[in-house]
């Protein structure tokens, strides 16, 4: 027989081991979330109108709001538009903007889709939502003709920032015209807060005329096929957002942009200059990468990129295939006010000459001959100034900054300059063929080169024009003839 210190050791053991289960079965059913319902078996809560915003701008924030009934209304515009000053295109439009209207959901969100095609339009059109999950993204369900409208409705599964364009055949035409847009699907609970969002897309655009030819321009589908891109641009113009069109924010606040690419050929190399994105949010999903300089946006994707300033001044957008931002068109501004902070950023220090090469005489680019069209028209001082606006910011503000005022040391002022006043023949001439060698502006030196410009006579004309009549200069009026005269 066991004794009885045994029988008592062994009651106290299997109390303990059953006290030990009926812990660990506890904990489990407390530590276990409930399960997340499936976003198709969200139930909506009500029936709203979706706010659509024309970009740089977006709709205010999901937030906490539950699933609803969302209905979207988007009317079809083919219009005439100006893609750089002089250069029209006719633009097929969601919404009447290129890109098309901002739409922002949230998951669960069952989204009652109107489309509608304006009775003056010429064609046909559907479209097909990256967000949708369904044949063709909605193509099948929506393809219209002027003066009809279609609806079609369908669930938002997937929270990710996502692409729609028009899916007719010539689909890349339909695209190229510009038919794309973003469609925001927010998680449950909103994405995170920030101080200021805007809406940036790029796209490349085909012309049968070569940059900056002046007139109506027409698609030209064998450079499309050939991925010759003639403009490469945001929001559907050059300077759409530069200038006065610039986005903006204080020092201290977080900017979030929804950037796409409607393509429908090249791929963005997107990047700002002087800044660095504290979060980017891979093609557009869940992935979240950190301190990424430059972001890789596929045609027909998008990404979505957050980052902090912590210093004023005028920080440049660009797809940084660098060419196309500074000679196609892809680049825009974001213009941050506030207190400097020279613990982040100190600005000049110190100045010195440096002459690693001696006296050789660098070898420039000279412009050819006999290319300029006859017969230009002549403009009005007021257009000359709105196109060479353009122009500038496109060509010249990166070494001249955006006042003029170029950079101590590098490239001499354009404002209040001397040696601009002093003698347009020359200033021109410095344009067209390029200037190397010292110089003397406003009594300080500068010892840098210049490259020849690639720009017609009447390009050339306008952008002097408006930095003759900016910044304190003399005001004179270039012409596309004074030009020519100084052509060799």
């Amino acid at each position: 027989m066991k004794s009885i210190n045994q029988l008592s050791k062994n009651s106290i053991f299997k109390f303990y081991l059953a006290l030990v289960l009926i812990l660990v079965v506890l904990l489990t059913l407390f530590s276990c979330k409930p399960e997340e319902a499936k976003a198709e078996d969200i139930r909506v809560e009500s029936k709203i109108q979706a706010q659509l915003t024309s970009p740089p701008f977006v709709p205010a924030p999901v937030g906490a709001r539950k699933a609803a009934n969302l209905v979207v209304d988007m009317e079809i515009i083919e219009m005439e538009g100006e893609m750089t000053g002089g250069v029209k295109y006719v633009y097929w439009t969601f919404g009447g903007t290129v890109p098309g209207s901002f739409i922002r959901t949230r998951v669960g969100d069952e989204v009652e889709f109107h489309l509608k095609n304006h009775p003056d339009n010429k064609l046909p059109h559907n479209i097909d939502l990256h967000a949708v999950t369904g044949p063709g993204g909605g193509a099948e369900s929506s393809f219209v003709a002027p003066g009809q409208e279609k609806v079609f409705s369908f669930k938002t599964l997937n929270p990710g920032l996502y692409v729609y364009h028009c899916a007719t055949a010539p689909v890349g035409m339909h695209i190229a015209n510009g038919m794309y847009g973003l469609i925001l699907v927010e998680p449950k609970g909103g994405l995170p807060p920030v101080d200021k969002e805007y809406y940036v897309m790029q796209g490349d655009f085909y012309t049968e005329g070569d940059y900056g030819k002046p007139g109506l321009q027409a698609f030209s589908m064998q450079k499309a096929i050939d991925e010759h891109a003639d403009y490469v641009v945001f929001n559907g113009a050059v300077g759409a957002i530069s200038g006065d069109n610039a986005l903006t924010a204080e020092v201290g606040e977080t900017v979030r942009l929804f950037v796409g690419n409607g393509g429908p050929n090249l791929v963005s190399s997107f990047h700002l200059i002087g800044e660095i994105f504290n979060k980017v949010y891979v093609e557009g999903g869940s992935m979240v990468n950190e301190n990424v300089q430059t972001t890789l946006i596929p045609a027909g994707g998008a990404a979505i990129v957050e980052f902090k300033v912590e210093v004023p001044g005028t920080f440049i957008l660009v797809d940084h295939s660098i060419f196309r931002a500074f000679n196609k068109g892809a680049l825009g501004m974001l213009k941050v006010g506030g207190d400097e902070n020279e613990k982040v950023y100190s600005g000049t220090q110190l100045e010195k000459t440096y002459l690693p090469e001696g006296s050789v005489i660098q070898a420039m680019p000279v412009a050819e001959k006999g290319k300029e069209p006859q017969n230009v028209p002549d403009k009005t001082l007021a257009e000359q100034l709105v196109h060479g606006k353009q122009l500038y910011a496109q060509t010249c503000f990166a070494c001249h900054q955006s006042a003029g005022q170029g950079i101590a040391g590098a490239f001499p002022p354009l404002a209040k300059s001397d040696y601009l006043n002093a003698d347009v023949g020359r200033s021109i001439n410095a344009v067209l063929y390029g200037l190397t060698g010292e110089i003397t502006v406003n009594g300080d030196k500068y010892n840098s080169v210049m490259t020849s410009q690639n720009l017609t006579d009447e390009e050339i004309a306008d952008v002097m024009t408006y930095v003759y009549n900016n910044w304190g200069n003399n005001k004179t009026k270039v012409t596309p003839a004074m030009v020519k005269e100084q052509r060799r």
